[in-house]
């Protein structure tokens, strides 16, 4: 609703200078005033226009001021220190077209692909993939449409790399460690499977070994690394042993992955695989496209001698003769391609600009939808994913140059506006307090407990696992709400527990913006106060709470609210102060798609609980006498309520029965 009025303000303003000043300004500036004393809106426009008009700001606010007025949905117009014009809205009709449902729709034209999790398939996830998944997860409910907002036609994708490193380790820890075969790799994955134990954890801790294993001879170390890269090759290649063992235990360990993220809500409708981006020949379709513009070139001289290379990013320019020592490796002298290379091919696919498409078939089936995985032969019909108007890759913070290169081989190649669609959604690692390692049973140095975070390291074997963490969360909250609600049924005692844990987790990684360190603590997710998901969801409990007890509906409280004058009531700011948030929930929403950046909603989650705690505790809803008035205040809960409820669908947080 607020954005609604903000956008009629801003089309009157235009409006007004092309009329009066023969003036276009695209954008115009409106911010919300520190105080609500001052209004609801604050416009610095006659300081834009100053300079161009010759004039001085309060001037030119006294000729806009009246005009504005005449806005439906300004109440008026008031002229702050040198030339501010703040506005003030009409309290009631704003209310009522909020009650109504009115709001700004949030959406547009285009396919977006969002790519995100992308998790190496050789042990489990860990709580450093949560927060990848949990971003790009929630990103995807902000864009895609709903019943709420129109949104954007969009694709979620998880990029499988079952051909990598990561993945050869774990083949050599199971051929050479384990001394297993083919078949004895089968037998070994069914026996895990009819004894109820996961293959995820079963290699979390084979991937430990076989990292240390590696290092531990000082004079075997070339020989096992040669072992690991003759591994890799064998797995590129494919048709042998080797890459059908990679096969079978990738595959298995992404099932459990996918499992695992399903317990927070999040779902995939496509699972590429950099198997087939090699078997289809992704790579040398973009690399002779490459070589034909003059991006891709072989080094004869310096220490690239050999390898094909581009220029990164803003190099400086290149004297005759001189070498570009900077320049970014694409296929190694030895002729294997570098994770860049593959990824320029992965994203020309991503725009379309490749001429190339996977094969597909059916992977995994969620209640209103199937996941796709790639293939090289594939199913028909099928849906198709490489045609995005724009795209959003949800990777750390690490991969940042890789990031910027693929982006800048998609400029060099001429694919401008492409590479200008093309958004990274970095972000930092997250670690674990000292408090929340103790409490998983690992023991620490006085060293490390002095210390504010611990990282975590898969190679290691430091760390918590995914669905350890999200079991730890729900049991937490489990406890919590046994003590609170002894009388309900057990089967709502675990949903509400599971409501409580999933949302605190999902809440935790998505309050700090991309680029915070985040140091994990179980307490503090789970806390009931302050800036945590548990907090959230009991203010929509408690709003929920009044109209159980007050025996009516929302739906016929704001049909009763609708032929009620409320400008009196509305008057009181402890009660507009929450309708004035629940209007700005289309700007919030806009703002955070504009920025690709979850915490904005995060945050104004806790801001709108906060508010409608405020209100709460201000007004006793249930005794107030005035009849009037009652509705009003019960109307100001529904509303809130409903905005909250949306609020948190979107960060995928749901509301429980009870807290």
């Amino acid at each position: 609703m607020y954005r609604i009025l903000q956008q009629g303000i801003q089309s009157r303003i235009q409006s007004l200078l092309a009329e009066r000043y023969q003036i276009e300004l695209p954008s115009l500036v409106v911010e919300l005033p520190p105080k609500l004393e001052f209004g609801e809106m604050a416009l610095p426009v006659a300081f834009e226009l100053a300079k161009r008009l010759k004039k001085a700001p309060r001037a030119i606010a006294q000729e806009l001021q009246p005009l504005l007025a005449e806005i439906p949905g300004v109440a008026s117009v008031e002229i702050a220190g040198a030339g501010y014009l703040n506005v003030k809205l009409d309290r009631a009709a704003t209310a009522q077209r909020l009650a109504a449902g009115e709001h700004a729709t949030v959406g547009g034209e285009g396919f977006r692909l969002i790519e995100h999790t992308s998790i190496n398939p050789n042990k489990a996830a860990h709580v450093g993939h949560l927060r990848n998944a949990i971003l790009g997860d929630t990103f995807a409910r902000m864009v895609r449409p709903d019943a709420w907002k129109p949104g954007y036609a969009t694709g979620v994708q998880n990029y499988i790399d079952n051909t990598g490193v990561q993945v050869a380790d774990i083949v050599v820890a199971v051929t050479v460690l384990e001394g297993m075969t083919l078949e004895g790799v089968r037998g070994w994955i069914a026996n895990l499977a009819e004894r109820e134990q996961r293959l995820d954890y079963a290699c979390w801790d084979l991937y430990a070994r076989v990292s240390q294993w590696y290092d531990a001879e000082p004079e075997k170390v070339a020989e096992r690394k040669k072992l690991r890269l003759d591994t890799l090759h064998a797995i590129e290649a494919g048709g042998n042993d080797t890459a059908a063992i990679a096969e079978l235990i990738a595959t298995g360990v992404l099932r459990r992955h996918l499992e695992t993220m399903e317990r927070l809500g999040i779902e995939y409708d496509f699972l590429p695989r950099e198997s087939e981006i090699l078997h289809l020949h992704f790579w040398e379709h973009a690399r002779k496209l490459m070589v034909e513009k003059g991006v891709l070139y072989k080094e004869t001289a310096g220490k690239n001698a050999g390898a094909w290379v581009m220029r990164r990013a803003g190099a400086p320019a290149l004297a005759e003769g001189e070498v570009d020592e900077d320049a970014k490796i694409l296929i190694r002298s030895n002729g294997t391609v570098t994770y860049v290379g593959k990824d320029i091919a992965y994203h020309l696919w991503k725009f379309g600009l490749l001429g190339l498409d996977f094969g597909y078939a059916k992977f995994r089936e969620y209640l209103s939808h199937t996941c796709w995985v790639s293939t090289t032969e594939g199913e028909e019909p099928h849906p198709s994913f490489g045609h995005a108007d724009a795209i959003y890759n949800v990777i750390d913070s690490r991969q940042d140059d890789p990031q910027t290169q693929v982006k800048e081989a998609l400029r060099a190649l001429g694919y401008v506006e492409a590479a200008e669609k093309y958004t990274h959604l970095n972000y930092a690692f997250v670690a674990l307090t000292p408090r929340t390692a103790e409490e998983l049973g690992y023991t620490l140095s006085e060293e490390d407990k002095a210390k504010q975070y611990l990282e975590v390291s898969g190679r290691k074997g430091f760390g918590v696992k995914a669905d350890d963490l999200i079991d730890r969360m729900i049991g937490a909250a489990r406890e919590e709400v046994e003590k609170r609600h002894p009388e309900l049924e057990s089967a709502e005692r675990a949903a509400i527990a599971e409501a409580i844990g999933v949302g605190a987790l999902r809440y935790f990684m998505l309050r700090f913006t991309r680029n915070t360190l985040i140091a994990f603590d179980f307490r503090d997710a789970l806390s009931f106060e302050g800036e945590t998901g548990p907090y959230a969801q009991y203010a929509a409990v408690r709003a929920a709470n009044i109209f159980r007890k007050a025996g009516v509906e929302e739906d016929a409280v704001l049909r009763e609210f609708a032929a009620l004058d409320a400008s009196a009531v509305l008057a009181e700011d402890s009660v507009w102060e929450v309708w004035l948030a629940c209007s700005r929930l289309s700007h919030v929403l806009e703002q955070g798609i504009a920025q690709a950046e979850p915490a904005v909603l995060a945050k104004y989650a806790f801001v709108l609980a906060q508010g409608f705690n405020n209100f709460y505790h201000r007004h006793h809803v249930l005794n107030e006498p005035d009849a009037t008035k009652k509705t009003v205040l019960l109307a100001t809960a529904a509303v809130a309520r409903r905005s909250l409820v949306q609020l948190l669908a979107w960060l995928g947080i749901s509301v429980p029965s009870a807290m």
